[in-house]
């Protein structure tokens, strides 16, 4: 692709997200990318720098971003209401054809709302920028439980390890520490992903109840987590919460994550203490985070970031 083209191509995005969001009052903001607290996730790995200035400024140690969640759900707990920011975010290790260390992210909250009225106001989004860009897509709004029975005809909720474990058999998939929701998660990449049409957006929503991160659970048989996620072709663009705003349930959460990150062989985080002195007075809302380059990448029709990125990684 075009080098000269391709940022272009990212401007226009950018100029149609913030028309986006103004007709809609919802207020850009700007928060740090430097923090004392980072993220537990244990899918996720942060870079961290030691500030060399006085020590009166605050922890010498600094992670950056690895997205603007907290910052932003501390804004909210402050009364800022509908918000949305657009900046870089970080992920260490993430590098190749589909990923790239640092990228920009598109996170935008909304107050009142749950996760099925945020995926729909996504998918306006990414239909408005398909417009813009020469695309007409299809729409197609299905639960976590659905695709799997469609695509695979297995109950990703009630069937066994050694069930989910069966179709993904060709691939030589090392077992080792993987667990069960490794396993769902690789059906998804590698047996449902793959035959989503190109020119659909696809909704899922309703995840497995262990796969909340920072979602609401709606009680049931089973219960489920109330997270959505959103796929322009096989590519996944958007993941989505009804936000929990308990802050001792998400304290258990995050000190979970630290148990799996130990368990694995790593070592605990900083758990962001700010957000939980706050979190109890976040509003009712739903949040959803998007990746930028990824749906440039849709967008322009390649399989490469480098493509939409003014340089990448290697050449930074």
């Amino acid at each position: 692709m075009n080098p000269l083209a391709s940022l272009h191509r990212r401007a226009a995005v950018y100029h149609g997200i913030r028309a986006f969001f103004a007709e809609r009052h919802v207020l850009e903001v700007e928060t740090p990318i430097l923090s004392e607290a980072a993220n537990t996730d244990p899918n996720i790995e942060s870079f961290s720098t030691q500030f060399s200035g006085h020590v009166d400024a605050g922890a010498r140690q600094r992670w950056l971003r690895t997205s603007p969640e907290f910052p932003l759900k501390r804004l909210l707990a402050q009364g800022v209401g509908d918000c949305y920011e657009m900046g870089r975010v970080f992920r260490n290790g993430e590098a190749g054809g589909r990923h790239n260390p640092e990228f920009t992210m598109l996170e935008w909250y909304r107050v009142g709302y749950d996760h099925r009225r945020l995926a729909k106001e996504v998918v306006d989004l990414i239909e408005r920028l398909g417009v813009e860009a020469g695309r007409q897509l299809d729409v197609l709004e299905t639960t976590y439980r659905d695709v799997f029975q469609y695509a695979l005809n297995i109950d990703p909720m009630m069937a066994d390890e050694a069930t989910l474990r069966a179709p993904l058999e060709r691939y030589g998939i090392d077992p080792d520490g993987l667990t069960r929701d490794d396993w769902l998660d690789l059906l998804m990449t590698h047996r449902i992903q793959p035959g989503f049409h190109r020119d659909q957006i696809t909704v899922i929503h309703d995840y497995p109840a262990s796969q909340c991160a920072l979602a609401r659970i709606r009680h049931g048989e089973p219960p489920v987590a109330e997270r959505f996620e959103v796929y322009l072709g096989q590519y996944e663009l958007a993941n989505g919460y009804h936000e929990l705003n308990d802050a001792r349930e998400q304290r258990e959460r995050f000190v979970r994550d630290n148990e799996k990150r130990v368990a694995r062989g790593g070592t605990p985080l900083p758990i962001d203490e700010r957000l939980l002195a706050v979190l109890d007075r976040m509003p009712a809302c739903a949040g959803v985070a998007m990746g930028i380059e990824r749906l440039l990448m849709c967008l322009s029709e390649t399989d490469a970031i480098a493509d939409v990125l003014a340089f990448s990684f290697a050449d930074a």
